[in-house]
């Protein structure tokens, strides 16, 4: 099978997974992976992502430009990229490292980058890895050239960007890694929200176990920021 079929039904498979895991709702949010170089494939317009179908994800360069595909030698280009093509091509452009972007606005997320919370990453073993570095996005309108500069401005410096009163953004190597990174955010920020509101005190692990694990336990790969 064909690498780009492969990423295709990844695809689908992870938008079935964020809305059966409430990362996503409605037609909020979009997703893309990496094809090559200077290709990436993301979802169309106004997509469902519970329900994706091939037609539903299009191929774009980093110029912007979506690209044809051809399904059984039948090439269709009907399908408009996502608004917020902006913000991908941004990751891509200036991660070359990056596999994978999920743009979500799952509920407890978003009310904390609705919010001046700041989400601890020294809580559990899932937290230091995926969490080690999130930063912050100010407010822009979704899909336009001034959020994708934003998010450029950032994305060398965090695997995760917090857009205020809008969402958020997970890139990572992979397709996999996003999804684990995306749910164990929303876990955090739940355990955050609820934390508060029942007025537990939640025990963070110290700055120096937290780099120990990182440089030293092989949970995963370190990451060379």
């Amino acid at each position: 099978m064909q690498k780009e079929e492969l990423i295709r039904q990844e695809l689908r498979k992870t938008g079935k997974y964020m809305m059966d895991y409430g990362l996503a709702w409605g037609t909020a949010g979009n997703i893309s992976a990496r094809i090559s170089a200077d290709e990436y494939m993301i979802t169309a317009s106004g997509t469902y992502l519970g329900e994706l179908d091939h037609t539903d994800l299009v191929v774009c360069s980093l110029s912007g430009e979506a690209v044809a595909w051809d399904i059984q030698k039948q090439f269709d280009t009907s399908k408009k990229p996502s608004k917020e093509t902006p913000m991908h091509r941004a990751i891509y452009e200036n991660r070359p490292d990056i596999g994978a972007v999920l743009h979500a606005s799952p509920f407890y997320t978003t009310l904390v980058a609705c919010s001046s919370n700041e989400i601890p990453s020294n809580w559990f073993v899932e937290t230091m890895y995926y969490l080690e570095r999130v930063e912050r996005v100010g407010y822009y309108h979704p899909g336009t050239l001034e959020l994708g500069n934003a998010v450029a401005e950032k994305a060398k410096s965090a695997n995760i960007l917090l857009l205020e009163n809008h969402g958020v953004l997970v890139y990572d190597v992979n397709i996999k890694e996003a999804r684990m990174a995306l749910q164990t955010l929303e876990m955090a920020c739940k355990m955050l929200i609820t934390s508060r509101s029942a007025k537990v005190e939640m025990n963070g692990l110290s700055n120096a176990v937290e780099r120990d694990f990182l440089d030293n336990a092989g949970y995963k790969p370190r990451r060379d920021w």
